[in-house]
């Protein structure tokens, strides 16, 4: 074959510029897709399809104008045509004309899309801000929670802005006392342009606020101003201070959002003084039990002082279903959960707050994933600058087994609220969900950084090195790091005791619980006492007779959370465990079934794996090793749970937790352990 007249044949038929001008129109409709898809709520499946049909119809087009000739009679095969009559020169330069408008096109859309960008994003750099922790200069310094709360009041009511960006809470409050010499570097940080300083003193019945808007790239003090006045009369100064820093940034306000910024939460001072200790409590990064009980207490006075108080009704609706859905699920908690969220919105229907309150509980009560979404999304017009509403609308997602859109969401959230560290650990979670143990570490280590005071953060890093590595160096060097008497929730002593019994001194687990004060631990969502930690410690050291004496002294708190709960799985998951280990095969095979019942994966891709994984303990504690063997196979190549010691199933989970030592020498599941760990799949 003659390559020159090959090359030569391809540019008569134009076959060149098919290419190119395929080329820029495939572009084209790229970019299109891309940037318009997302605001249509178009699934990024079909951005992938046009790809990959632009992709593959691109050898089709190349085929198509090696064959076929455009003539003035139509189209003809290229072979019919004589050279002296080739379009070459006929439709060459109508070619040319067409790649060159495209071209054009293409350069022009590129800078109008660098020039808009450049000034929306300008703009919107102009009408950032960050509110600042303000200092307590209260004579009394349990008023701090005061001096906090003036600060949320007024950065909530900013963030009900669309027409600025604000950051949340939880980033800046890891700034408090950071000092204004650092004010640049904390405006980059979170990047923003403004500032808002500010301080309050409260006296018996007086509130003294001072505040300054600064502009932190050249420390240029915007505005400032002084309010005094009594404590039933400042009230609204959230919403006066909103509406005067808008101004101040130009930030339009819509009627609506001036009505909704203007509006006092409450007329009762004494309720507003309630509601602002609790939200010092709800809002702990480190999401405790015993911190939700108490903000669920002082929401509560607080209603009572004032009935109508719709923002408060709204965070208690918030609050009971956080405990419902992480610690106590018992079934009086649900109704409450569904009242108190209508109950705000019954009092004001365009409350944010009411709107996710109630989205809340079509999620963690009804699992109405749908209604949920339809909640949030209405939240979040209310809501613009509120990371709550991404950061549950992705783990939706999660629950759905749709792993990267879960990523996605929670990425974006964390652009708008980058020091939050209840977010960076849900990327956390998710990256260990799939094990990608990497990227899980490292955002955990972004997680400790954010919450430096953080122990249960610091924890979970080390853990990430045992699930990867098996290695458990990290959590003792942890562990021995923390103080004495340091220990939230009994997290700490949990830890220490796992860590004993992965390394088989019982005795060091005996002492752990033996060391901590308190008589039960608010854990694997129900209430579980020490006797339960102390008979697994005496079952691994072969003294079958203590153990039992402790697991019958457990039994009563197990069989008392599943009648409270019926249809919470965890919790038939947990009394089906401690059947297994009380040697009763059939009640325990009943309750590891009724576990997965109840969390089937087409319901929740997040609890299905984690009820699977406890009916795999059980058949491998009551001997019955041939059913345990099929799940075991799926969850270590399916994503699944990593921070639950009872149902994690990990290669290293089973090569070094004593829950497995009964089968830990049998060939079949010696093989199992032999094969190489695939990468976890999460499609």
């Amino acid at each position: 074959m003659n390559l020159g007249n090959f090359f030569a044949e391809m540019r008569r038929r134009s076959v060149y510029k098919v290419a190119v001008a395929y080329a820029i129109v495939g572009w084209i409709v790229i970019q299109i897709a891309t940037q318009t898809f997302p605001f249509l709520q178009i699934p990024n499946w079909c951005v992938r399809l046009i790809i990959v049909a632009i992709l593959l119809g691109f050898p089709i087009a190349l085929i198509l104008a090696w064959a076929y000739e455009m003539t003035p009679e139509g189209i003809k095969r290229a072979e019919d045509v004589p050279v002296e009559k080739s379009g070459e020169r006929q439709s060459g330069g109508k070619l040319n004309a067409l790649m060159i408008v495209l071209l054009l096109g293409i350069i022009g859309f590129l800078i109008f899309q660098r020039f808009h960008r450049s000034g929306a994003s300008s703009e919107r750099m102009e009408k950032s801000i960050a509110v600042l922790p303000f200092d307590n200069f209260s004579d009394d310094k349990e008023n701090a929670f005061f001096a906090d709360g003036i600060q949320d009041d007024i950065l909530t009511s900013l963030a009900k802005i669309h027409d600025l960006k604000v950051i949340s809470r939880t980033s800046v409050m890891p700034y408090r006392g950071a000092g204004k010499n650092n004010l640049r570097q904390i405006a980059e940080a979170l990047g923003v342009v403004n500032v808002l300083e500010g301080s309050v003193r409260r006296g018996q019945n007086r509130v003294v606020v001072s505040v300054q808007l600064i502009d932190a790239r050249n420390d240029h003090h915007i505005w400032a101003n002084r309010y005094d006045r009594p404590l039933a009369d400042s009230l609204g100064l959230q919403g006066e201070l909103a509406a005067e820093i808008a101004a101040e940034l130009r930030a339009t306000l819509s009627p609506e959002e001036k009505v909704g910024v203007e509006t006092k939460p409450t007329e009762n001072p004494d309720a507003y003084v309630l509601y602002l200790k609790a939200r010092s409590y709800e809002s702990n990064p480190d999401r405790l039990f015993e911190d939700y009980s108490v903000a669920e207490q002082l929401y509560g006075e607080a209603i009572q002082h004032d009935p109508s108080f719709a923002l408060a009704h709204a965070r208690l609706s918030a609050t009971i279903g956080r405990i419902y859905h992480w610690f106590d699920s018992v079934d009086e908690r649900k109704s409450r959960i569904k009242s108190e969220a209508e109950k705000a919105l019954q009092l004001r229907p365009d409350l944010g707050e009411g709107h996710l309150a109630l989205g809340l509980y079509y999620y963690w009560v009804d699992t109405n994933y749908d209604k949920a979404l339809e909640e949030f999304a209405i939240a979040g017009k209310a809501l613009p600058n509120d990371s709550d509403v991404g950061y549950f609308a992705a783990a939706i997602r999660r629950r759905q087994g749709r792993w990267n859109d879960n990523l996605d969401l929670l990425k974006k959230t964390l652009t708008i609220d980058p020091g939050n560290a209840n977010v960076a650990e849900e990327i956390a979670y998710t990256y260990g969900f799939l094990h990608e143990w990497s990227d899980a570490a490292r955002m955990q280590e972004r997680v400790s950084a954010l919450a430096p005071d953080s122990v249960n953060a610091k924890i979970t890093r080390a853990y990430y090195d045992f699930w990867s590595q098996g290695s458990t160096a990290t959590l003792k060097e942890v562990l021995g790091k923390i103080l004495p008497g340091v220990d939230p929730a009994g997290l700490v002593t949990r830890a220490r005791w796992d860590l004993a019994m992965i390394q088989r001194d019982y005795n060091a687990a005996d002492q752990a619980m033996t060391a901590c004060p308190l008589d039960q631990f608010q854990s694997n969502g129900q209430p579980t006492p020490k006797s339960f930690y102390r008979g697994c410690a005496a079952l691994a050291r072969g003294d079958q007779a203590e153990a039992r004496k402790k697991f019958e002294a457990a039994l009563p708190f197990f069989e008392e959370a599943v009648r409270q709960a019926p249809d919470t799985a965890i919790r038939h998951g947990n009394l089906g465990l401690l059947y297994s280990f009380m040697d009763r095969k059939e009640d325990a095979i009943r309750e590891g079934h009724r576990a997965v019942e109840l969390e089937p994966d087409s319901k929740d891709a997040v609890n299905a794996p984690w009820m699977a994984g406890f009916l795999a303990m059980i058949y491998a504690r009551v001997g019955e090793l041939d059913s345990a063997l099929p799940l075991l196979d799926h969850l270590l190549t399916s994503p699944g749970p990593i921070d639950n010691t009872n149902c994690c199933i990990t290669y290293n989970d089973l090569r070094n937790r004593w829950q497995w030592d009964p089968v830990r020498n049998d060939p079949r599941f010696q093989k199992l352990l032999a094969q190489p760990a695939p990468k976890t799949s999460s499609e």
